[in-house]
């Protein structure tokens, strides 16, 4: 069975929609997950003024890119440490979401510890936004992001136990880099939640932002190889996203050569 690959577009942040999607045919993935267009992560404004509406936006889509679509938004929005600006960025994206029939919108776990005062704030954050999106009728929902607290399976199950039908889009790399622990012992661990995974690759020499170095697909020590073969034979349907980071690293070079780099039998 084939991944559902796709690109996120923190790698070509200057680019339109249009050429985001374009990039995504030309490497032959299925989908984008958009972070960024047009140089700007605020997203919803830059889609304001260049389509106007969200009616307009998927009209441009369904008859430029039909077969490219747009698998998540990801937000700035914490489930620990989020304030009103965050929640607003939020429901400011919902309309462009529901008219492009987007099923995710990407939130970070936020926080430190994983805690019970932490996984506490985040349920109450969860019933915030499930009760407005009952209340509007809304499709699309959440998936939470290990980022910030959630680096291990045993952090990831103690959100779960607190939110059980949480769903998480699962940074890879950083459960194995920061949290340290074998991608296939987190897999197996919390796969009947995870709807969407972000790969990368990396080496422990520190850069100007992490402890660690982002590099090209299959340079670094992450194991792809053994991962992605955990994840087909589970028969995973969710996109697998190359989470190029060029926006916050600039020294990582254009999206276009990682993904060729990436099809060379790492992914």
């Amino acid at each position: 069975m084939g991944l559902f690959r796709c690109l996120n577009t923190l790698g070509c942040a200057e680019f339109s929609l249009e050429e985001a999607c374009a990039l995504a045919a030309r490497h032959g993935l299925g989908g984008v997950e958009v972070r960024a267009l047009g140089g700007t992560t605020d997203v919803a404004g830059y889609l304001r003024a260049r389509y106007g509406t969200p009616e307009d936006l998927a009209a441009t889509l369904r008859d430029e890119w039909p077969g490219v679509p747009v698998v998540a938004f990801n937000t700035s929005m914490k489930l620990v440490g989020g304030n009103a600006a965050d929640r607003e960025q939020v429901l400011d994206i919902v309309p462009w979401a529901e008219a492009l029939g987007v099923k995710w919108l990407r939130v970070f776990d936020g926080g430190k510890t994983a805690e019970d005062g932490e996984l506490a704030h985040a349920a109450e954050t969860l019933r915030w936004w499930r009760e407005e999106r009952a209340a509007r009728g809304w499709a699309t929902d959440w998936m939470i992001e290990t980022h910030d607290s959630l680096w291990t399976a045993a952090a990831i199950r103690r959100l779960l136990t607190v939110v059980p039908d949480a769903a998480i889009l699962w940074d890879a790399h950083h459960t194995w880099r920061k949290g340290g622990e074998d991608p296939l012992v987190t897999w197996r661990a919390i796969r009947a939640s995870v709807v969407h995974v972000h790969v990368k690759d990396s080496v422990p020499e520190p850069s100007a932002r992490h402890p660690f170095t982002y590099v090209r697909p299959g340079r670094g020590g992450f194991p792809a190889g053994a991962l992605l073969a955990a994840l087909r034979a589970d028969g995973f349907a969710g996109p697998v996203s190359l989470e190029w980071e060029r926006l916050w690293h600039p020294y990582l070079p254009p999206l276009d050569e990682a993904l060729s780099e990436a099809a060379r039998g790492w992914w």
